[in-house]
């Protein structure tokens, strides 16, 4: 079995406008200090309103799901005793008049000192999956193997699709709103670790970026422990679909890690304009139309979903994940994204109908 493990980001909203409230220093001590959640487990954002969770190294799906509902109840509960709510959404659907303030740390707000604009407008909230791997020169061969996939992953997981209070046009506004930093967007093809390394001390050393965690890429190595680290994804408005999109990364980074011990060789690599225009297009209609599949094909957002799945099947079924990740896949396909259920309970509700349905009032539809 592989390990993994789950970091999600949410907005604290006033539960009558949906305004982000800057209170993550309250709501952080509050749920940190309460009986379901641990200090560690709840960190501080960018922006003063928002909020991280991340779950213990976790062996099976069950573990991440029963730790992400017990860390959002322990957020809800703390957001709501001072007056606030988390929303579960990929970008702020309104902003208020003023900008929010920066977390006030160095590192914060040297950012904040070097791209005001772009921290300004950083209201918004991805999940990101940690999976373990044996060695770093592993871990890259990994990422040149799954980066074709990360499209599919992110329109999979879209949800965002508004912004100013109005629907931007895109499923994930957040990955448009992102990819404004100099180094974002899908990883290139390496060719080795210490190919990997050189390129990232070359970022630093250009002084562009002012450290490795500001290499933001939707795929990559991570410093601080032995895994791969995805960030392509929206944060998920329910637990079980974040549950669903942390098997499918698992075994995608599995199969991965099986072929490159078989020694099969990995696919020619695509055209790095190719797959950049892949993820703007997933990024623009979710799972609504055609995704580029990994041969650079424009097919049906079903079809390559299903090649994605027969792609992973063999991984999913030895982590006994097949079952619970296959039935909530078709769930996706047949209800669609997040971003779908947003621009739905706008139609039906309005803003008041979104607010319910980003705060977990509004019942399942």
């Amino acid at each position: 079995m592989i390990t993994l493990g789950v970091e999600e980001e949410y907005l604290l909203v006033d539960p009558v406008t949906a305004v982000p409230t800057p209170l993550e220093e309250e709501v952080c001590r509050t749920a940190g200090l309460g009986p379901l959640a641990e200090a560690g487990e709840v960190q501080d954002e960018l922006l003063q309103a928002q909020i991280e969770v991340a779950t213990p190294v976790c062996w099976n799906l069950d573990e991440v799901g029963g730790h992400l509902l017990r860390l959002r109840h322990a957020l809800a509960s703390a957001a709501e005793a001072n007056g606030c709510r988390i929303a579960a959404t990929g970008a702020a659907p309104v902003r208020g008049s003023l900008p929010v303030p920066v977390t006030r740390t160095p590192r914060y707000l040297r950012m904040e000192d070097e791209a005001r604009q772009l921290v300004d407008e950083q209201l918004i909230c991805g999940m990101h999956v940690h999976v373990g791997i044996p060695d770093a020169e592993t871990g890259v061969a990994v990422l040149n193997r799954i980066r074709v996939w990360l499209p599919t992953l992110l329109a999979m997981s879209a949800n965002s699709p508004l912004w100013d209070g109005r629907d931007t046009g895109f499923a994930s506004w957040r990955t448009i709103v992102f990819g404004r930093w100099p180094v974002s967007g899908l990883p290139p093809h390496f060719q080795g670790l210490a190919d990997y390394e050189r390129r990232l001390e070359g970022l630093v050393s250009s002084g562009v970026i002012a450290d490795r965690g500001q290499v933001y890429w939707q795929a990559r190595l991570s410093d601080r422990y032995p895994t791969v680290e995805v960030r392509c994804l929206d944060v998920q408005l329910r637990a079980d679909d974040a549950v669903m999109l942390a098997g499918v990364v698992r075994a995608l980074v599995a199969t991965a890690i099986a072929e490159e011990k078989a020694g099969m060789p990995p696919a020619t690599p695509a055209d790095p304009e190719l797959v950049q225009a892949a993820n703007w297009h997933a990024a623009r209609y979710g799972l609504n139309g055609t995704l580029v599949d990994p041969q650079g094909r424009p097919r049906s957002s079903g079809d390559v979903l299903a090649s994605l799945m027969r792609h992973i099947t063999p991984a999913l079924e030895g982590a006994g994940d097949l079952r619970e990740v296959s039935a909530l896949a078709h769930r996706l396909l047949r209800e669609g994204t997040p971003a779908d259920r947003q621009r739905r309970a706008v139609a039906d509700g309005g803003m008041p109908g979104l607010i319910a349905l980003l705060t977990g009032a509004a019942p399942s539809d």
